[in-house]
């Protein structure tokens, strides 16, 4: 399993707010039926590689519809030695303060 992080910003859509194009984004999330985790910078989801980059495509183009430019990021975390899980990235972390 896999764990990507993306986020889609909507370029010259003439207001400040982005939640509507954010919230396009999170319905084709929703549709995949993969774990995601919403946070106020982006969206953590787990899954395989190839269905987590199949969904960025998706999400990409929902929002591109709605506006004349998109930029997307995506950060991609592939592990081979244990599963990734949001809680267990977090305690990893929590366990060494």
């Amino acid at each position: 399993m896999a764990m990507m992080e993306i986020s889609v910003v909507p370029v010259g859509t003439g207001k400040p707010g982005v939640s509507e194009y954010v919230a396009k984004a999170l319905k084709k999330v929703k549709e995949s039926g993969l774990e995601y985790m919403l946070t106020p910078m982006g969206t953590l989801i787990v899954g395989e590689v190839e269905e987590l980059l199949a969904l960025a495509s998706r999400i990409h183009n929902s929002v591109l519809k709605d506006c004349e430019r998109v930029v997307t990021y995506i950060k991609l975390d592939d592990r081979k030695d244990k599963p990734l899980t949001f809680e267990g990235k977090i305690k990893s972390v929590e366990e060494k303060l």
